[in-house]
């Protein structure tokens, strides 16, 4: 049994259902993905369900006190597909030295690049890979293609970030991460590809898959240290269906919500919103990470932006392009191209990530002014602060507390600053002086470190990277045992989604993800896993002198 039919989930599903002699029943508290919702397989209209009540789940967080006390919204997918079927399509894996650093941690030893890489490869199916290309792969349900990433604008910004003294690369999911490039998406033929498509809807008809939608799962029942089934809540009803093994695929708020519901985790906490504790597991719900990020923009003296396509005379041609002809600007993210740098020598390996977009608007679809624009996203990738998810009472609709804690550290708080220079640098170089028409945010006013921070606490947004609620490993804090990934101290009850990465990567968690279900799937089966590919990656200079 998998709860949540999110992106982890449907990877589960098909390769776990490719068994005849497995049944496996899926569970999705949201709705179906159906396949004439524009909002959902259109890629351009990736703004219009986050918020909305049918496609997110709208999580906000506790008051943040080193953001002013603001609360910040969290969107994650209400469908199947989760969070695959309404984030922004960017498929990135994270530096090859993220997953050094997991390796690095005690029992995660079979979680570096090596081991990860062959993973990486089946899952995807990327046009733009060379036949000798190691670090690639050919055949995977993703299904990628890149960005064309052209214009003026474009242009501008790959020309600027060299005047800055940074590099291109080929592919930042190759050999080299570190400089600017094209960014690799999951569209295919103008059509969002989520983990639904890619991985579920092409097995559906196997007679040993089932799909539930529109499903609450209250708790996983435990007799003693294993677990036997769940609990489906309706209303004031509760329907046991008994399984073999449970799965849980509910992200990093579901999953450490769901051990919690079912007296897993902390037993003071436990108690204290009364749930009788069953199995003590202090590290539940603990080490939320994620990544913030805010939008440096620029007001454009040319006609050259995308702003054009957002005015509403247009929109049924685009409409008409996309439908019909699956082309257009319907047919992009347009987070096109984008970059990871180093924004201090202390670091080894990149610690920001800029997007790029040919148009100044924000996630929620309001733009800081009518005319044209264009701006960078950019955040610390690898901040040290460190949040929870809790659990408020045993009402499984209740939502968890989600507390972050941003700008909490002294190393968050400089690279932040490091962050903002670093972008201004890029977007202050001369390939841009013919159509720069002024910062627009955080505009002019904002020049010193104090009012560097004092603008992000007031105007950062998540990048809707929640993860490591969890994790892997063998200490104190472990939740999930990393060769099987079973929750320590249970038996048929594991844990496959973003909840059990140690650290979240320098990146977009998608691709990830995607990652570890692939890699899970064997580790559930009993399969041998695929042999590591220790295949040499690009290292800062500075590591190997």
């Amino acid at each position: 049994m998998i709860v949540g039919g999110g992106s982890a989930g449907c990877a589960l599903a098909s390769r776990l259902s490719a068994d005849p002699s497995t049944r496996v029943l899926v569970l999705e508290a949201g709705r179906p993905d159906w396949r004439w919702d524009v909002f959902v397989h259109m890629p351009a209209a990736l703004s219009t369900p986050i918020g909305n009540r049918f496609y997110d789940w709208r999580y906000e967080t506790e008051p943040e006190p080193h953001l002013g006390g603001r609360r910040i919204d969290h969107a994650r997918g209400k469908l199947l597909g989760g969070s695959s079927s309404i984030n922004g399509m960017i498929f990135q894996r994270g530096n090859p030295l993220d997953y050094e650093r997991w390796a690095a941690e005690p029992g995660l030893e079979a979680w570096d690049f090596a081991h990860c890489l062959p993973y990486f490869k089946r899952m995807e199916d990327c046009p733009a890979a060379t036949d000798d290309d190691s670090f690639r792969g050919h055949g995977g349900p993703l299904g990628l293609e890149r960005g064309p990433a052209k214009g003026p604008l474009f242009d501008a910004f790959f020309a600027a970030a060299q005047e800055a003294g940074h590099e291109l690369t080929d592919d930042v999911n190759g050999y080299r991460q570190e400089g600017f490039a094209r960014f690799d998406r999951n569209i295919r033929r103008g059509r969002r590809l989520s983990a639904a498509r890619a991985y579920l809807h092409p097995v559906r008809g196997r007679p040993n898959l089932e799909v539930r939608c529109r499903v609450t799962v209250a708790r996983v029942v435990l007799a003693g240290t294993r677990a036997v089934g769940v609990e489906l809540a309706s209303g004031s009803r509760r329907e046991l269906v008994r399984a073999d093994e449970v799965i849980l695929c509910a992200g990093a708020f579901g999953s450490p919500q769901l051990l919690q519901l079912s007296g897993v985790g902390d037993p003071e906490h436990l108690r204290s919103v009364g749930v009788e504790p069953v199995h003590a597991l202090p590290g539940v719900g603990e080490n939320l990470q994620d990544h913030l990020e805010v939008y440096v923009q620029h007001a454009c003296t040319q006609p050259v932006s995308r702003q054009p396509a957002l005015q509403l005379r247009r929109k049924p041609w685009i409409g008409f392009q996309w439908l019909f002809l699956r082309r257009g600007p319907g047919a992009t993210n347009h987070f096109e191209a984008g970059g990871f740098v180093r924004s201090n020598d202390e670091v080894a390996y990149p610690n920001l990530m800029f997007h790029f977009l040919p148009l100044a608007i924000r996630y929620d679809g309001t733009q800081p002014g009518a005319g044209h624009g264009y701006q960078v996203h950019v955040g610390p990738m690898t901040s040290d602060a460190r949040g929870s998810v809790r659990i408020t009472s045993a009402d499984p609709l209740a939502k968890p507390a989600l507390r972050f804690d941003y700008l909490s550290t002294d190393q968050d708080r400089r690279e932040w600053v490091e962050a903002i220079r670093c972008a201004r640098t890029i977007l202050g170089q001369p390939a841009f002086a013919a159509l720069d028409g002024g910062e627009l945010s955080p505009g002019p006013g904002v020049e010193t470190d104090e009012e560097i921070l004092a603008w992000v606490a007031r105007d950062a947004e998540t990048a809707l990277h929640p993860s490591c609620t969890s994790a892997m490993g063998v200490g104190e804090q472990a939740v999930v045992d990393p060769t099987s990934m079973r929750v320590h101290g249970l038996d048929g009850l594991r844990v496959v989604d973003a909840s059990v990465f140690p650290f979240v990567p320098n990146s977009n968690i998608y691709a990830p993800t995607m990652m570890v279900a692939e890699k899970a799937a064997d580790l559930i089966r009993g399969d041998t896993p695929l042999a590591p590919e220790p295949v040499p990656f690009y290292r800062h200079s500075f590591l190997t002198r």
